[in-house]
């Protein structure tokens, strides 16, 4: 049985997708979310959960005092379990997208909103290439202080992060590795200064001529 660990909704318990899905175990979910507790992104924060499956990982999180949630999920069969879910919890502010990640990447995640937290389980056979690809979709589109939170097979190599970003950890769970990683801004920094120094350099030689 897959259940809510904590929070408001803490020990209800979710429906699974039969197929095609990979659930987070309670076990591992709970050593997650202790941490992005410890990291203090959860209250009040803005949530992107991709692959959603039952939407286990976004309701945690919702549970636990985030006010906006939306789950993106590909396979009708489990977007709809996403969504009695969703239905059966009563949680607020939570909503579910029955479309791939990498069209939401490139379209919807390109508008206003940015993400504090954002939860990556691609299935195993999902290629690394693939996964950077929607990590760099995702790079101009989460806060300062944002947390991601990739899943992959334990055997899988480290996730390639976009330039800005660092890995803050990772654990391994039996077949599972889950990585933490953050914008960092000593490189955001050097990149907005490369930027600029660029644009004066264009600025002078414009002035000269």
């Amino acid at each position: 049985m897959t259940r809510i660990v904590a929070g408001s909704v803490g020990g209800r318990s979710l429906e699974v997708p039969p197929r095609g899905t990979r659930p987070t175990s309670d076990k591992v979910r709970e050593a997650m979310f202790s941490r992005l507790m410890h990291y203090g992104v959860l209250n009040g924060a803005r949530v992107l959960d991709l692959y959603a499956g039952s939407g286990a990982l976004g309701l945690e999180a919702a549970s636990r005092g985030a006010v906006e949630v939306v789950l993106v999920e590909a396979a009708a069969e489990a977007a709809q379990v996403c969504a009695r879910n969703v239905d059966a919890l009563g949680l607020p502010g939570v909503r579910v997208v029955t479309d791939t990640v990498e069209r939401f990447v490139r379209g919807t995640v390109t508008g206003t909103t940015v993400w504090d937290l954002v939860f990556l389980d691609p299935p195993y056979d999902a290629s690394d290439a693939d996964v950077a690809e929607v990590l760099a979709g995702l790079e101009a589109h989460v806060t300062p202080d944002a947390v991601v939170v990739v899943e992959r097979s334990s055997r899988s190599p480290e996730p390639a992060w976009p330039a800005t970003w660092r890995l803050i950890t990772s654990s391994k769970h039996g077949d599972t590795r889950v990585y933490y990683a953050e914008p960092d801004r000593e490189a955001e920094g050097a990149t907005e200064s490369a930027i600029e120094d660029g644009t004066a350099r264009v600025a002078a030689v414009t002035q000269d001529s």
